[in-house]
């Protein structure tokens, strides 16, 4: 009941945040929120105190170098020009407001590439102490010098560098709210996407640069990551080995037409992969990257296979050709030779026929006709062969047996120094 009186007595004080941009008299039209830095005395710089989370690694395109990072920036600053009792207001502490109702310190990303083209926050946050805070988050494009040497297993350091434009040192001081350790953790805590990246750490460090007698401070942001592998290896890297497995077991292929094709198309099938190759390395590097390498090197080594199989089967050929010509045709005998090859009656017969014909004939002979008989046969047996063919064969035996020297010793040496090279490569990529 007592109460009740009071409250009769003593009304209940009304208050609103309208209020509070009354008394502080802010409007849209008064420039001396909006115009000057909020510094009583000039001289006095403005402490601006900087965050930047990272909550999302949207892509990184080798190709341009570029790095698309999605980040929470928070800025605060202290407003002189504003201030209040929240006594007096019911108690009110905080007010939220337009951003172009105050002045806003004019930091950007030295590294951008794009114009940011998204909605921002449209509104600032403001204490009974004259605290302003500004939070927003930010879809950067910004440039990043990323080192694919070691392209897949590699890691890729970028940086998000935050300064103000117009303002040197002495007039506003960037000053890191928190520490690397405390934005390494909260990135990892809050991130929710990193896509084919795995986030490692982000370091944070203040640098002043000087430009035109005047310096600026600035905060760095260095974030780093680690590609994950897995689907470059199984895409790419693996189906080239599986290309050069083939190319080994070509090797035990009997028929030299379906060799030759055969390694044709593996060829081939490697050139595809260095065509999706360029699509995706950057065209100027520092450094070779070690997969650019590792294609070239198996292509060289399958195109060398290529090479010695030509060879080898134009050896074969060449000892066929000698062959071809060694062999003397029946219809190219002469005529003193088809004499030999009629009986008596002038009908043609085979030589052993001949041979019985006239040891079992009728008319009786002794073993001295025989023995003739034999010897003009030997006779006609050695000139119906061609001389040169005899010739022929010691060449025949030799380019084979070349052929095949080429062939085992291409192969032992093909295989060392591919397994060699897989070791080295393997090695190289794995190296810290």
């Amino acid at each position: 009941m007592d109460k009740f009186k009071a409250d009769l007595v003593f009304p209940k004080q009304v208050c609103s945040k309208q209020d509070v941009l009354e008394y502080l008299n802010l409007t849209r039209d008064n420039e001396i929120f909006t115009t000057c830095r909020p510094a009583l005395d000039w001289r006095n710089p403005t402490i601006v105190y900087v965050d930047i989370y990272l909550y999302g690694i949207l892509s990184m395109i080798e190709k341009s170098q570029i790095f698309v990072p999605l980040i929470w920036m928070s800025m605060s600053w202290n407003n002189e020009r504003v201030s209040w009792d929240p006594k007096d207001f019911c108690g009110i502490k905080s007010v939220i407001l337009p951003k172009e109702m105050l002045w806003k310190p004019d930091l950007y990303v030295l590294e951008t590439a794009e114009k940011e083209d998204g909605p921002l926050n449209p509104y600032l946050f403001i204490t009974h102490d004259g605290t302003v805070t500004m939070e927003d988050d930010h879809k950067i494009v910004s440039t990043c010098a990323m080192n694919v040497h070691k392209f897949p297993f590699d890691t890729q350091t970028c940086h998000i560098t935050v300064s103000s434009m117009n303002y040197s040192d002495k007039e506003i001081k960037l000053v890191p709210a928190s520490n690397s350790s405390k934005v390494t953790q909260v990135a990892r805590e809050s991130i929710l996407t990193q896509g084919e990246w795995e986030f490692l750490n982000i370091s944070v460090s203040l640098k002043n640069e000087s430009y035109e007698d005047q310096t600026f401070d600035s905060i760095k942001y260095t974030i780093s990551v680690r590609r994950m592998p897995l689907m470059h290896f199984i895409n790419f890297q693996l189906p080239i080995l599986f290309f050069l497995i083939l190319d080994l077991a070509s090797f035990f292929i009997p028929d030299r037409g379906d060799k030759l094709c055969f390694k044709v198309t593996v060829l081939l099938g490697i050139s595809v992969l260095l065509l999706i190759l360029n699509d995706i390395l950057p065209s100027k590097s520092h450094r070779c990257p070690l997969i650019a390498v590792y294609v070239i090197v198996i292509f060289s080594f399958m195109l060398l296979s290529l090479l010695e199989t030509v060879l080898v089967i134009y050896l074969i050929n060449m000892n066929s050709e000698l062959d071809t010509k060694g062999v003397q045709r029946p219809e190219d005998h002469n005529s003193d030779t088809d004499n030999w090859k009629r009986d008596r009656n002038g009908v043609e017969a085979p030589l052993e026929s001949l041979m019985l014909n006239e040891i079992y004939s009728k008319e009786k002979i002794n073993d001295v006709q025989l023995l003739q008989l034999i010897l003009e046969e030997l006779q006609t047996i050695r000139q119906t062969h061609d001389p040169e063919t005899l010739k022929a064969k010691p060449a025949q035996i030799y380019w084979l047996g070349i052929a095949k020297c080429i062939n085992k010793v291409f192969f032992v040496v093909y295989l060392i120094s591919v397994s060699l090279f897989l070791v080295f490569i393997f090695r190289e990529w794995k190296a810290e």
